[in-house]
């Protein structure tokens, strides 16, 4: 089994910082993106920010220029960094790892618990 183990997030004013971070672990072989996807109650969940292994990032279009997302492959780790964050940043985040668990099988996505973002107007 696959466990993703988010921190960070929290209560912050409009134009404030929050630093995400999320750890996958258990029975892992390979990793091949992972990303941070957001939910609001009564709506779908939508996607952030992911990042390949290789590096190779792509963004929901509101928060381009403003977060950041980063991976430490060693650590099987994705952070998110979040800038100048605005009240509609305002959701649950949770982290997602498309995770192989032994050679020759295929990827699968796992999802962590989620963390609450609040900011502030």
């Amino acid at each position: 089994q696959v466990q993703l183990v988010e921190s960070g997030g929290g209560l912050v004013q409009a134009g404030g910082c929050l630093s995400l971070s999320c750890a996958a672990s258990g029975s892992i072989f390979s990793i091949n993106v992972m990303g941070w996807y957001r939910q609001v109650p009564g709506r779908l969940r939508e996607l952030v920010a992911t990042i390949t292994s290789g590096g190779s990032t792509d963004y929901k279009n509101s928060v381009k220029g403003r977060f950041t997302i980063s991976i430490d492959n060693a650590k099987n780790t994705v952070y998110l960094q979040m800038n100048d964050l605005r009240p509609d940043d305002t959701a649950v985040y949770y982290c997602n790892a498309d995770v192989s668990p032994r050679r020759f099988m295929p990827h699968r996505p796992f999802w962590g618990q989620g963390t609450q973002v609040t900011v502030s107007s």
